[in-house]
């Protein structure tokens, strides 16, 4: 550190700082440019240039290998999954800061407990009851698990955020005679929108890329999802690099697209909600 008129200036910190960019945007860099690039040239040119031909062939190749379906059913798990979350955990948080007595509490701190089970370790009595109920090789094979693992910590944010809600508030809402619903839905639901944001965008982003429970409780191609379908793209002995990352290209878009639109609420909610 040295200082310039007056000013300390971090040269370190600096230097860090534009390594840990460079180690962020250049995988990006790499995976854009490869896969506009022929998979003949990957071996002759340097594979952080500009391709000499842009070409979208592997964009073409992705499309016809049917993405579109395993696209359609990555959405459909990511939206139905987050739906249940949010209408399970709401309610759920909403009890438990509401009644606000012993069991309620218990009732918490068994719901947390979940966050120390892993889903590896877990994974063959889920497959064994996934078969038994008749839903392997389904969607809802996914949905099911994916939405029960994500309880936990979905519980635990919303549950703080409204814990921050002024009890005087509530206390109003029953003066004027309104009922849990109304109150649930004219008082809580807008006063904790940006913890529903954030347990959307992270629970989806955790259930998009999911790979575990499509490898083991799926098998067929029409129930395949975009982590499984980058499969496709891998021969025996040789692996279509253009086409792998243009599939993650493409994978990574509906995502990016739902993170755009609620980063100011996604944002507030992790740095707000936990003062208690």
């Amino acid at each position: 550190m040295i200082r310039i008129k007056g000013k300390q200036i971090n040269i370190v910190g600096g230097l860090l700082g534009w390594v840990w960019l460079a180690v962020v945007v250049v995988p990006v860099y790499y995976i854009l440019v490869t896969s506009v690039r022929n998979q003949n040239d990957m071996f002759s040119q340097n594979l952080l240039s500009l391709p000499s031909h842009i070409t979208f062939g592997a964009y073409r190749k992705v499309f016809q290998n049917h993405f579109l379906r395993y696209i359609w059913n990555s959405v459909f798990v990511t939206v139905v999954t987050v739906a249940i979350i949010l209408l399970v955990t709401f309610m759920v948080a909403y009890m438990i800061v509401r009644r606000n007595d012993k069991w309620s509490r218990r009732v918490y701190k068994f719901i947390i407990t979940g966050l120390a089970i892993p889903m590896q370790a877990v994974i063959i009595p889920v497959y064994y009851l996934i078969i038994r109920i008749g839903l392997y090789d389904t969607l809802w094979a996914l949905i099911l698990p994916s939405a029960a693992f994500a309880i936990p910590i979905s519980v635990m944010i919303l549950t703080n955020f409204l814990r921050d809600i002024p009890q005087s508030l509530f206390e109003a809402m029953s003066v004027d005679g309104a009922s849990e619903f109304m109150t649930m839905t004219k008082l809580a639901i807008p006063m904790v929108r940006p913890a529903i944001v954030t347990v959307a965008i992270y629970d989806g982003l955790n259930v998009w890329n999911g790979f575990l429970f499509p490898l083991i409780l799926t098998q067929s191609a029409d129930n395949r999802v975009i982590p499984l379908s980058l499969w496709l793209f891998q021969g025996q002995f040789t692996v279509d690099t253009p086409g792998i990352l243009a599939a993650v290209v493409l994978s990574v878009l509906p995502i990016l697209t739902a993170y755009i639109f609620g980063r100011k609420q996604m944002v507030a909610g992790l740095t707000a909600g936990f003062s208690k």
